[in-house]
């Protein structure tokens, strides 16, 4: 089902079932800031693996989407000052953070040796639906090698039946990837330069690493 978030009722019909459809297990498509995303329960090992699936069945550990930055503490086990400062400064927003997450999350993401890749996304309707859900595996609601999509009916068009619930929100404003950042050393480093710039995230964190270490 796709559901069209513009609109007021169907925006709440469409929430609740995805809610409804995380929680039981299966996949959904949302909007966020940077490109439609396609999402699962990140705690439900069967879930995760139907989100790998339906990409093409890569074991790329997903990111992780959340809807509050509280959620945060109760993934990790400790966050570097530095993770604190970007999150303050960045969040919501198109920043993703790689940390090592808590040993004792019941979670099986894939090959991810013992980090996450965390953001909090700035989009309305995502933000609902992470509030009710919790954590989610979210990755690009595209076939592995195929465009990212930009409207949920793209994303339709390439995952089909795959998926329970789609929420369109119109075309993303911005479908520029986020800025990610890896803070598992003892100095930050850019993985991946996206929305956010390297002088900005130097505002922040003056002693960041880019890409290539310098």
């Amino acid at each position: 089902m796709l559901y069209d978030c513009r609109s007021p009722a169907d925006r709440d019909r469409g929430i609740a079932a995805a809610v409804e459809a995380v929680k039981n297990g299966e996949l959904v498509v949302l909007p966020t800031d940077t490109v439609y995303g396609v999402g699962a329960d990140a705690f439900t090992p069967y879930a995760v693996k139907a989100l790998a699936d339906a990409k093409g069945g890569t074991r790329q550990a997903p990111p992780v989407l959340i809807g509050s930055r509280h959620t945060l503490d109760g993934l990790v086990f400790s966050l570097p000052r530095a993770a604190r400062d970007l999150v303050e400064a960045f969040w919501p927003g198109a920043l993703t953070i790689v940390v090592e997450h808590s040993p004792s999350l019941a979670w099986d993401l894939g090959d991810a040796s013992g980090t996450v890749a965390v953001r909090m996304p700035l989009h309305p309707v995502a933000l609902e639906v992470l509030r009710e859900t919790g954590p989610m595996a979210v990755a690009s609601a595209n076939k592995a090698g195929q465009p990212a999509a930009l409207t949920a009916e793209e994303a339709r068009d390439q995952l089909g039946y795959q998926v329970r619930a789609y929420l369109e929100a119109g075309p993303c404003p911005d479908p520029v990837p986020s800025t990610i950042v890896d803070l598992t050393n003892e100095v930050p480093r850019v993985l991946r330069l996206g929305a956010i710039g390297l002088d900005k995230l130097r505002d922040v964190v003056p002693d960041i690493l880019d890409q290539q270490g310098a």
